[in-house]
């Protein structure tokens, strides 16, 4: 099977929403945004062994290729339009890809997103997909938006997917024990992440400032406080007692809990912030979207510019000894 038949096969998307003017096939795609409109765009690339495990089944792995984009545009509270794949493959197996797009086109019918253009070549499996979006001018979810007083939230649960990877590594008792029901859900956090694009789009006009949370939550929060040149209180305790953390990441060790919770990474929720005012807006652009939120700490003018772990009364939370958390870091 050459490049073309490939691309005819499997990747030929028939959906065309109305801001796609023209689709694969030509030597560009033509896009034409609802008037008034900015783009939104954004890239992410996945390789085998350092962003998916090669036990992932492909249509997990075509779902969670876009996930990730689409999460980037839920953090800028954008909606999307149209994306493009590069597709990098060790052998064209007919029976891979058939799958890899399946789970990739399902989830991009399901968010009016289609497949416009891209590239195959045979190498190292390796996928790199450009997303495009578009948001009213002035109302994208920035990260230098926060405000010192503003409220800090999360969307969904914070931890599942690294206590699947760990499941994985077979390095922590716990998460080789979990049972059936409870590592089917995790291993589903981990391969099938669910982007926020709903609740991105609700909370334009309420929240200041979000970014997604890809890398664990204080990489992706510092982001927000390295461009907002805020500190932040993250009540910690509040965090692991609430519905942000789910029973089986609650149920480790404390300093597993933490790695999870805060450094975990591969989580796809929205870390972001609203002014005290908007409690209530807030609560309804969560229930509109169907996505549960919580409120973890607040914006300080506190130096430095950095997440401090706090128990709910402002007082130090002291990490278990020798326990160090930090973002994902691809070069690490």
């Amino acid at each position: 099977m050459g490049e073309f038949e490939l691309i005819r096969r499997h990747f030929q998307h028939a959906l065309r929403p109305a801001g796609v003017a023209l689709g694969n096939g030509d030597d560009c795609a033509l896009l034409a945004p609802t008037a008034g409109q900015q783009l939104a765009v954004s890239t992410d690339m996945l390789v085998e062994g350092r962003h998916f495990l090669p036990t992932v089944p492909p249509e997990a792995l075509g779902h969670k290729a876009l996930a990730v984009n689409l999460s980037d545009l839920a953090a800028m509270g954008a909606q999307p339009l149209a994306f493009t794949l590069a597709l990098a493959l060790p052998r064209a197996d007919d029976a891979w890809l058939k799958a890899f797009a399946r789970g990739l086109l399902a989830l991009a019918d399901a968010h009016g997103c289609a497949l416009v253009g891209g590239d195959t070549t045979a190498g190292p499996l390796n996928l790199c997909l450009t997303v495009f979006g578009q948001v009213p001018p002035g109302q994208a979810l920035r990260r230098d938006a926060a405000q010192d007083g503003d409220d800090l939230y999360v969307s969904g649960t914070l931890g599942d997917a690294r206590l699947a990877l760990e499941a994985f590594r077979g390095e922590w008792a716990a998460a080789v024990a979990l049972d059936g029901p409870v590592w089917t859900r995790v291993r589903h956090r981990l391969e099938r992440p669910t982007p926020r694009v709903a609740l991105g789009q609700a909370l334009r006009g309420v929240a200041h400032a979000c970014a997604d949370v890809s890398d664990g939550l204080l990489g992706d929060l510092g982001h927000i406080l390295a461009a907002s040149r805020l500190g932040a209180e993250v009540w910690v305790d509040t965090l692991l007692a609430s519905d942000a953390v789910s029973p089986a990441v609650r149920a480790l060790p404390l300093a597993q809990a933490l790695t999870c919770v805060l450094a975990g990474g591969d989580d796809y929720e929205l870390v972001f912030s609203a002014p005290p005012a908007a409690r209530a807006a807030v609560t309804r652009a969560a229930q509109r979207s169907g996505t549960p939120v919580t409120r973890i700490g607040r914006f300080t003018g506190r130096a430095p510019a950095r997440a401090h772990l706090c128990h709910a009364d402002g007082a130090r939370f002291e990490l278990p000894a020798g326990l160090a958390l930090s973002g994902f870091d691809h070069f690490a």
